[in-house]
C-alpha cells in the first residue's frame, strides 16, 4: 500500500493536497458538501487587520485555459475571523490550518500574523506578498529581495509558528527573493500566486475587470509554476509549498519531482468543488502508475535525475 503522507515544518498531513487562499473560503463552506478532513490541510481566506470590501465588480473574467480574477483581498479583518470564522470551522476540521494573511505595511503584516499565531488551530502561516489586486500593498513587497525579507523578519519576529512566505510570479528572478525570505528567517515558500493579465470586451473596448487587470491562474500558468518550483527548490533548503494550475494528481507527482513538498490547488475548486477529494482518490493510482510507494521520496526528485 502507499504511503501518500508528507511532513511541512514538522507537521505531519495525511496527503500533500491544500486547496488554496482565496477558493476555499474558511473552510466550512465546503464542509457541507463533503467531509474536508480528507485534505491534508487547506488554507483559508486571505486575511487583511481590517475589513475589505475588495475591488469593484466585475471581478472574474474567463480565458481559454485559465481565470481571472481581481477579487481585492475581500474578508472582514482578523478580528472578525478570530470570533467568528474560526469557531465554524473547528466544528468541521480538526487538522491544523493554515493562515493566510495579506497587509498594505509592516505593522499591518506583523499585527495580524501576530493574532493568527496564537490561535491553537492555526499550524502554519501563509504570508501573502504576491497579491497583483489590491493597490499600495500585496505585490509590492514580493518584487524585490530586500522588501521581501523586511516583511519576513517583521512577522517572525513576533510569532511562534511556521512561516511560508506567499511569492509572485511577476518578477526576474523569484529564486533570489526566495533565498532572501529564507535567510530572513522564513521557514518556508509557497509559490506561485497569480500571473498579471488582462481580458479586453471588443464591443465596449474597454478591459472586462473593472480593477483593469487581475491574476491569472488555472492550467495556463501550470507550466510557469513547476519552472519556479523548480528554480527555488535549487535556491533554498527550506521546504516548498507549489502551486499553480493544478488540477490532477498527475500535476501533484510534477509539482512535487519539481521541488514541491505539498502542493496547493486553486482555481479548480472555483470549476468543480470536488476537485481536492477526487485529486486525493487518484493520488495512490498515480502513485502506482509510476512505481512510487512514498510520496516523500520524490521530493525534488528531477534535480536527482
Amino acid at each position: 500500500m502507499v504511503n501518500t503522507s508528507v511532513t511541512l515544518s514538522g507537521i505531519k498531513l495525511d496527503n500533500p493536497v491544500i486547496p488554496a487562499s482565496g477558493t476555499f473560503g474558511y473552510g466550512y463552506e465546503f464542509a457541507e458538501i463533503y467531509d474536508i478532513n480528507c485534505l491534508g490541510t487547506f488554507s483559508f481566506k486571505g486575511t487583511t487587520r481590517a475589513p475589505r470590501f475588495g475591488n469593484p465588480t466585475p471581478r472574474i473574467a474567463e480565458a481559454s485555459a485559465g481565470l481571472l480574477n481581481a477579487v481585492g483581498l475581500q474578508n472582514p479583518g482578523v478580528d472578525k475571523v478570530i470570533a467568528k470564522e474560526l469557531p465554524k470551522l473547528r466544528e468541521v476540521f480538526r487538522k491544523p490550518v493554515m493562515a493566510n494573511v495579506s497587509g498594505f505595511s509592516l505593522d499591518d503584516y506583523a499585527y495580524t500574523c501576530e493574532k493568527l499565531d496564537k490561535e491553537p488551530q492555526v499550524g502554519w502561516l501563509e504570508v501573502n506578498i504576491s497579491c497583483p489586486n489590491v493597490h499600495n500593498g500585496g505585490m509590492s513587497f514580493g518584487t524585490s529581495p530586500e522588501a521581501a525579507a523586511e516583511v519576513t523578519h517583521a512577522v517572525k519576529a513576533v510569532t511562534t509558528k511556521p512561516v511560508y512566505m506567499k511569492l509572485s510570479p511577476n518578477v526576474t528572478d523569484i529564486a533570489a527573493i526566495a533565498k532572501a525570505c529564507e535567510d530572513a528567517g522564513a521557514d518556508g515558500i509557497s509559490l506561485i500566486n497569480t500571473l498579471l493579465a488582462m481580458r479586453i470586451d471588443p464591443r465596449t473596448r474597454r478591459p472586462i475587470l473593472a480593477n483593469g487587470t487581475g491574476g491569472l491562474s488555472g492550467p495556463a500558468v501550470f507550466p510557469v509554476a513547476v519552472r519556479m518550483v523548480y528554480q527555488v527548490y535549487q535556491a533554498v533548503s527550506i521546504p516548498v509549498i507549489g502551486m499553480g494550475g493544478v488540477s490532477t494528481a498527475e500535476d501533484v507527482i510534477e509539482l512535487m519531482l519539481a521541488g514541491a513538498t505539498a502542493v496547493e490547488v486553486g482555481a479548480a475548486n472555483l470549476t468543480d468543488p470536488f476537485a481536492c477529494p477526487k485529486i486525493i482518490a487518484d493520488l495512490p493510482k498515480v502513485m502506482e502508475k509510476y512505481g512510487i510507494n512514498n510520496l516523500e521520496e520524490i521530493i525534488g526528485g528531477a534535480h536527482h535525475g
